[in-house]
């Protein structure tokens, strides 16, 4: 099937202008290698806001409750670039993105950033095509599950699960954690942990309970890891 074609399916929006999605689709190094006269940094720039906007609207919807403080906490955990990427790769979107090729041999199909960026280009595209009213159908059909998980865990990021997640999709193996040391009186522990992946340290966190040092070294072996 033409790619095109197969992205449309994919997100369950058929273009009236096609061109918007090829711009969408188009990396600056696709366009700086081939002469190509666009590419999809004015776009991301407009997605951003449309994502916030149609995001803040689900989040007042979804959390009654939720102040304005804890709604832009909320709105932070569902656009971060690691999310954003998630989400991307769950569309399987980095296998359509044109990029040139040292992006291309530098993994760039896998980077958080590019995959960030290149989803917020494609809601501006679907926004652009169909108006507010597709953008906002795109985002209940694939942020919504996000939405309600972050809801639900309050936008406490989750990055032992990410982590795991990530391990088991990549190296069929999970992480372990060990307690490097443990220092201060009883009322007062300081836990250090470190976090292996193959055997091979990819963290350390510290924290006054074990998993809260867990959860640093997670997120540090994160940044390596990716």
């Amino acid at each position: 099937m033409d790619p095109v074609m197969a992205i449309q399916e994919r997100i369950a929006h058929a273009f009236r202008d096609p061109s918007l999605l090829e711009r969408a689709l188009t990396h600056k190094s696709y366009a700086n290698e081939h002469r190509v006269p666009f590419h999809n940094e004015r776009l991301e720039f407009l997605g951003d806001a449309v994502l916030n906007l149609l995001v803040s609207e689900f989040l007042m919807n979804k959390c009654p409750d939720s102040s304005e403080g804890d709604l832009s906490k909320l709105r932070a955990a569902v656009v971060s670039e690691p999310s954003l990427a998630a989400v991307a790769r769950h569309i399987g979107l980095g296998s359509y993105i044109l990029l040139g090729r040292g992006e291309e041999q530098s993994g760039g199909r896998d980077k958080d950033s590019l995959l960030s960026d290149g989803l917020e280009a494609l809601i501006a595209s679907i926004y652009l095509d169909g108006g507010q009213q597709s953008a906002s159908a795109f985002i209940s059909l694939f942020f919504e599950p996000l939405i309600e998980k972050t809801c639900s865990s309050g936008g406490i990021v989750d990055h032992k699960t990410k982590l795991q997640e990530l391990c088991q999709e990549r190296l069929k193996q999970l992480p372990e954690y060990r307690v490097a040391s443990e220092s201060g009186p009883d009322h007062q522990k300081q836990f250090e942990v470190e976090i292996l992946i193959k055997g091979q340290s990819y963290g350390r966190g510290v924290g006054r309970s074990k998993k809260e040092a867990e959860q640093r070294a997670a997120k540090e072996a994160l940044t390596k890891f990716r």
